[in-house]
């Protein structure tokens, strides 16, 4: 019997597979097999012509039509090898000629399960790398796609495998893990601008997923989404066809709130998304995608009656290709932020031209509107420009039972941090515990720049006051109401403003009004905002026009107004108050209206 069996999984990466497959056949050991797993690549062919050159008959393609996802790729070879050992070679990883000798002189220890070897370059990860470890083949196979997909390996596979025997370092470097764009680890990780979305992107995967970062928490979009999967919308006779082009943002199930009324959603979505930054295939089903690979040919076939784009900044470059390909079509342009990241990122003409070019445009903020007016001066209509938080939630998620007050139990202040703690940092937090504020903070995810700026401070923080500072998983919407609620503030990007009332030197925080803004309405929490007299300000506008802010200059103004809301609770019955204006729901026959305005 041959010692030991060789995977090799391959999606997208022919490039790199003849580099590993010679590091293969360099090995000191010639007793393997290998598999190369080909699962559903684009570029099967090019797979295939590598095996073939390669003419060693140690070498066999097994290949896949359709991607499945690695769990199942690896699987499959486990199930196919017929050796008591394996080991793995990713396609865009390399081994050095005693990389197999040395796993296999581990595993000649009958105790060892698994062996592992070192990397050439760190990958910076808790868990070992496919390319650096060789095992007992057991009755333990890898968890697949419709359980779970992760980054994390220990959770898919090596964790289980540690429970049946010892595990062993060889204790030498004799492998390389190849960084680049095109990991399958990159795709899944928010700190290598990856995410939930951008694999579902790139994987084309078709239906809800069960996923994990370890920058993040987990997702389970199967439950999350099964009662509208579940649900029928038939099309009306009046109904309109909508083209969706772009991306979906953090609440895509608002689009719904159309197919409720009556109209035929189809979507078209951007390869070039930001991991929180919904793309099809739709995990809530009802919404039929066009092959990105032959676009224009789909949206001629399908001849829509509006073409919907959106949503940041990020979809920009493929709106605007689409408006330019079909100019004759009626085009709404839904544009939530920011205008100052295509400036940095050298797409301000690309934004400027959708823009003038769009039937009509809805900006996410009637000071992100003005801006617009006011940048555009002299191409746009000002009539065209409307105002719409693109990104509000369903209101589906409001019907869900209330909780009690923590406050009503421990008679102090608890407030709540959804997603990225902005403006907040060591010396803000200590202060507010000193003063006797709890600080709850939901869904960090470790990812550059400010959105990971909370793994400078949060474990001082957390030694420093840990009855005051709590970490909490992320919360979906499906929890939004019973999680949320038992707070009696929720916190909004803290920052200072120094605009001076002229929105030409607005930043994208005097612009934006934040996710986090109906989140926290939704469950009845007023909002803590820093207040800034003198200078435009989107959010804080709304706050006193609803009377749902808790406005302060300082912690002891938090302190002060906390005590007044746990008193009066006069900030949360003004939420409970307008938090049904903060749905997508509540402004969907508008939105209708407008298309149909549009429509030839």
């Amino acid at each position: 019997m041959t010692a030991v069996g060789v995977l090799v999984p391959v999606y997208d990466q022919a490039a790199f597979l003849p580099r590993a497959l010679e590091g293969l056949l360099a090995q000191d050991v010639a007793d393997w097999t290998a598999l190369v797993l080909d699962d559903g690549s684009p570029d099967p062919d090019v797979v295939a012509a590598v095996v073939t050159a390669l003419g060693d008959p140690r070498v066999r393609l097994l290949r896949q039509p359709g991607n499945r996802g690695l769990g199942a790729t690896l699987n499959t070879g486990l199930d196919a090898l017929g050796t008591p050992l394996v080991a793995y070679l990713p396609a865009d990883d390399v081994w050095s000629p005693h990389h197999l000798a040395a796993l296999l002189a581990c595993l000649a220890d009958p105790a060892v399960v698994l062996a592992s070897s070192r990397l050439a370059e760190p990958s910076g990860t808790p868990y070992a790398q496919l390319v650096q470890v060789a095992h007992r083949v057991t009755a333990e196979r890898w968890t697949e796609r419709a359980e779970l997909e992760s980054d994390d390996l220990g959770r898919l596979m090596w964790d289980r495998l540690r429970t049946r025997g010892r595990t062993a370092d060889t204790g030498r470097v004799t492998c390389t893990w190849t960084r680049h764009p095109g990991q399958r680890s990159a795709a899944l990780r928010e700190s290598r601008d990856g995410g939930l979305n951008v694999f579902r992107s790139r994987y084309r995967v078709a239906g809800p997923l069960r996923f994990a970062s370890s920058d993040g928490g987990d997702v389970d979009e199967v439950a999350r989404y099964a009662r509208f999967r579940s649900s029928a919308y038939p099309v009306a006779v009046d109904g309109l066809s909508v083209l969706m082009v772009g991306e979906l943002a953090l609440n895509p199930e608002r689009v719904l709130a159309l197919a409720e009324r009556g109209h035929r959603l189809t979507g078209l979505w951007t390869a070039d998304g930001l991991g929180d930054a919904t793309v099809g295939p739709l995990p809530f089903g009802h919404v039929a995608d066009l092959d990105r690979d032959r676009w224009r040919e789909e949206v001629r076939e399908l001849a829509p009656d509006v073409v919907w784009a959106q949503l940041n900044w990020r979809a920009v470059p493929f709106a605007r290709e689409v408006q330019s390909a079909f100019p004759e079509l009626p085009f709404v342009w839904t544009f939530k932020e920011a205008p100052q990241r295509s400036l940095v990122r050298g797409e301000w003409p690309l934004l400027a031209d959708l823009v003038c070019r769009a039937d009509a445009c809805l900006f996410a903020t009637e000071e992100e509107r003005d801006w617009f007016a006011l940048a555009l001066s002299g191409r746009v209509d000002p009539a065209r420009l409307g105002v719409l938080d693109g990104d509000l939630p369903k209101r589906d998620w409001l019907d869900a039972p209330l909780s009690p007050k923590l406050s009503d139990g421990d008679g102090q202040p608890h407030t709540a941090v959804v997603g990225r703690p902005s403006g907040l940092d060591l010396a803000w937090v200590l202060g507010l515990a000193a003063r006797g504020v709890h600080t709850h903070l939901y869904g960090q995810v470790r990812a550059p720049g400010p959105k990971g700026s909370w793994t400078g401070w949060l474990e001082p923080a957390l030694a420093a006051a840990p009855e005051f500072v709590h970490v909490h998983p992320a919360v979906g919407p499906e929890d939004w109401v019973t999680e949320l609620s038992r707070y009696d503030a929720g916190w909004l990007h803290r920052f200072d403003s120094a605009n001076g009332g002229d929105l030409r030197r607005a930043t994208w925080d005097d612009l934006n009004s934040p996710a986090r803004l109906p989140v926290c309405l939704a469950a009845g929490l007023p909002l803590l905002q820093q207040a800034n007299p003198g200078s435009l300000v989107s959010v804080e506008r709304v706050l006193h026009r609803d009377g749902t802010g808790l406005l302060y200059s300082d912690a002891d103004e938090v302190a002060a107004v906390l005590a007044e809301e746990v008193a009066s609770r006069r900030g949360g019955t003004a939420a409970f108050a307008v938090r049904e204006q903060h749905t997508f729901d509540a402004h969907a026959d508008r939105v209708v209206e407008l298309f149909r305005s549009l429509a030839h």
